[in-house]
């Protein structure tokens, strides 16, 4: 069965970084796009990022954008985003999703398939 493991989040101060790997399985990895959503305590889920099947198409939330990087390893069956200058605002669960299709999708109802999640929290 399809299985999303998402890794690497952490405590960062205001500025630092992160990056988050989504190890995937059961599935033909290359077949489908990827992306992140997040969630923070009080509120609902957000896309944060997409990237297409083969990684030549991404899009971004408007508040990530030149601060966070999305990106894929198709040899290895993973998902990664990178996170710079990481704002208090950041801090949330990162879910890891696999999209139905193959081109990038900028709305949460697009992913059939979410992992377990891994929290960043943005702190002094």
């Amino acid at each position: 069965e399809v299985q999303l493991v998402e890794s690497g989040g952490g405590l960062v101060p205001p500025g630092g970084s992160l990056r988050l790997s989504c190890k995937a399985s059961g599935f033909v990895f290359d077949n489908y796009a990827m992306g992140w959503a997040r969630q923070a305590p009080g509120k609902g889920p957000e896309w944060v990022a997409s990237i297409s099947w083969n990684g030549d198409k991404t899009a971004y939330k408007e508040s990530t954008k030149g601060r966070f990087t999305i990106s894929r390893d198709n040899a290895r069956n993973t998902l990664y985003l990178r996170l710079d200058s990481l704002k208090s605002e950041d801090t949330a669960m990162y879910y890891c999703g696999k999209d139905f299709g193959m081109l990038p999708s900028v709305n949460y109802d697009a992913y059939d398939t979410w992992g377990q999640g891994t929290q960043v929290t943005v702190s002094s």
